[in-house]
């Protein structure tokens, strides 16, 4: 910082008579204690504010801790119902599961039988069953199994005469 002295200062050079004096003792020894004052009064209130959050952050650090552990144990619990459900949902399933897609066994040599029986290629096939040309021709060759919605499209297309399955390819 400079100091002006009894130099004038630049920023006042429209009023040459304005000029900065250096601080003397009185206003600086005066400044000091204010300031010592101010900090003396302030310190009682800074330092309950100080122990208040020291609490808050301690409190919130055990607060963390505790939804951790609670997590923890919740992750341990879901598996541990998991691994005593899935017996459990496996036979719920097996029991559930209707009787026809347990029946449907797929033969790949019966599909072609009937796709030659009923005159059709394997694209007017795939239009029977809701399915693309190339599944059928995988599910032909053995190279998949359909799943088992498919299973039941294919038996009912198993049973299908040639007329009935003309009049599904060509509605008129």
């Amino acid at each position: 910082m400079h100091d002006w002295g009894t130099e004038r200062c630049p920023i006042f050079r429209l009023h040459p008579k304005v000029t900065i004096e250096p601080m003397n003792t009185f206003s600086t020894a005066f400044r000091a204690e204010v300031v010592r004052i101010a900090r003396k009064e302030l310190k009682p209130e800074l330092q309950g504010m100080r122990k208040a959050i020291i609490g808050h952050r301690s409190e919130t650090a055990a607060l963390k801790r505790e939804v951790k552990a609670l997590t923890s144990q919740l992750k341990a619990t879901q598996r541990q119902v998991k691994a005593t459900d899935a017996p459990k949902a496996k036979a719920v399933t097996e029991n559930v599961t209707p009787k026809k897609s347990r029946q449907i066994q797929f033969d790949a040599q019966a599909l072609i039988e009937k796709r030659a029986a009923l005159g059709l290629t394997q694209k007017q096939m795939a239009q029977l069953l809701g399915a693309s040309s190339l599944s059928v021709y995988k599910w032909e060759t053995g190279h998949v199994h359909p799943r088992a919605a498919q299973l039941e499209r294919i038996a009912e297309v198993l049973k299908l005469g040639k007329r009935k399955a003309q009049v599904l390819l060509n509605p008129q």
